[in-house]
């Protein structure tokens, strides 16, 4: 992997600017199909079912697609929030069968980038304000690195960065880790390897991204852990049931559960530091 990565991107401001919520961990991606949704709800069921209170939020307004791989029709979504009709702890969902709340999008409204600085920033503080119920809150961003994506990054203690082995994939995890950096977020990004055929290829995918990063962001970005391809993802992604539901035995099931327990220990951390 080579530095090829140019893209002209409005200035963010340093991260330490932005309020930070100790149990906020937002799931990113630097392009979409890399199974960053299905990684975001498999984490939040892997964390309700250690038993905390869990809170997913949904911050792909334009693509939004929780509710759908969890079967849902919500009433009340995010984008009544946007318009103002309802203040953001009004449209918490509770799923039942995973023991956790969602606060859903909706496909095809208008993007979360398209709103004002002072409107992304009141929906953040809503966010942060009503994280505070829970033990852990998880962001399931949109794909990219936009101004959006940036800003409700910087609110998490830790992004979790899902890639694969597909170049477009890595070089746009890379753009993603640049980004970040230039916001002062170089520390706070870990990496996931998912689809990986198995640990070893999941190793080298993360090698691939790790080398590029050392070598040219002087960057040690850590590695949360691998998800291995595992067919019976998409099994449950058509039957809109998660898969620790469906077939909590699985690899890839078994590999998220691993990550939650990463995803525990830097939330405790964050409370003691």
């Amino acid at each position: 992997m080579i530095e090829t990565v140019n893209k002209t991107k409005t200035q963010t401001p340093p991260s330490s600017a932005f309020p930070q919520g100790k149990n906020v961990v937002a799931v990113a991606s630097g392009k979409g199909g890399v199974g960053k949704t299905w990684f975001s709800v498999t984490l939040t069921h892997a964390l309700a079912k250690q038993g905390k209170k869990v809170l997913l939020f949904d911050g792909d307004l334009g693509l939004a697609n929780v509710d759908v791989q969890l079967g849902l029709m919500p009433k009340r979504d995010l984008n009544d929030v946007i318009r103002g009709r309802l203040s953001l702890d009004k449209v918490v969902q509770r799923y039942e069968a995973g023991g956790f709340d969602i606060i859903a999008g909706r496909s095809g409204q208008a993007s979360l980038s398209a709103l004002p600085s002072q409107r992304l920033a009141m929906l953040r503080d809503q966010l942060l304000d009503l994280a505070k119920s829970y033990d852990v809150v998880i962001i399931d961003l949109g794909a990219g690195v936009d101004r959006t994506v940036r800003m409700m990054s910087a609110s998490a203690i830790r992004s979790l960065l899902v890639t694969t082995d597909e170049p477009t994939s890595l070089t746009d995890a890379y753009a993603y880790i640049k980004l970040g950096a230039a916001a002062g977020m170089s520390k706070r990004v870990s990496i996931v390897a998912n689809q990986a055929v198995n640990p070893i290829e999941g190793e080298k995918t993360y090698k691939t991204l790790l080398k590029a990063c050392e070598n040219f962001l002087r960057l040690t970005p850590p590695l949360a852990g691998i998800v291995r391809h595992d067919p019976r993802v998409k099994d449950s992604i058509r039957a809109q049931s998660p898969i620790l539901t469906r077939s909590p035995n699985t690899e890839a099931a078994q590999d998220v559960e691993k990550i939650a327990m990463y995803v525990d220990s830097l939330i405790k951390k964050a409370a003691v530091g």
